[in-house]
């Protein structure tokens, strides 16, 4: 019964997916018509078809001149446009770096070393629920100097003795008799 339920349920989305999708197609066909009658429009609107047709040489010379100084007049502005649009870009350029070097010039603070004990920092976290101080240090062993000094036999104190005795010729002659065993 849950597998029906769930089938049916995949179904009706693959469709409703399917629908939405051709829904979308068609408003973003129907924008796209728009948009070019409406930029029909606006053409026959501004620059209405000319009739040159039966026009003497003069009258069309007349035209050509009046179409060339709506041309200039057309291009002024482009340039006009262009120079304010290059200059809002650089405005914009010289804002960006003037705010990363903000950024990079904010100084951070010097950190202090604060010593704090173990007590002060629970105190700080646990607020007023701390009662039991922690003393570390008195859980620590203590260690008498005297104990490790007894431990050390004689001999390791000597080693400086013992390499100095054994350093150079004598000493390798030392070495040599020790191996060779007892002369006889």
């Amino acid at each position: 019964m849950a597998q029906r339920k769930s089938k049916i349920s995949a179904s009706r989305k693959l469709m409703l997916k399917s629908l939405m999708a051709a829904k979308a197609k068609d408003e973003l066909e129907q924008e796209v018509l728009d948009k070019e009658e409406e930029k029909q429009r606006y053409l026959t609107e501004k620059a209405p078809p000319l009739q040159t047709h039966g026009m003497s040489f003069a009258e069309l010379e007349e035209l050509c001149q009046e179409l060339h100084a709506k041309m200039d007049v057309v291009d002024e502005e482009r340039y006009d446009i262009e120079a304010k649009v290059l200059l809002n870009k650089r405005e914009i350029k010289d804002l960006n770096i003037k705010v990363l070097d903000l950024r990079g010039k904010f100084k951070r603070p010097t950190l202090r070393r604060v010593r704090v004990s173990a007590d002060a920092i629970l105190r700080s976290l646990l607020g007023s629920k701390h009662k039991v101080s922690m003393d570390l240090r008195a859980n620590l062993k203590s260690v008498k100097k005297e104990d490790t000094e007894k431990k050390r036999p004689v001999e390791d104190s000597d080693w400086r003795k013992n390499v100095e005795a054994m350093s150079g010729m004598e000493g390798r002659k030392k070495m040599f008799d020790a191996a060779k065993g007892p002369t006889q």
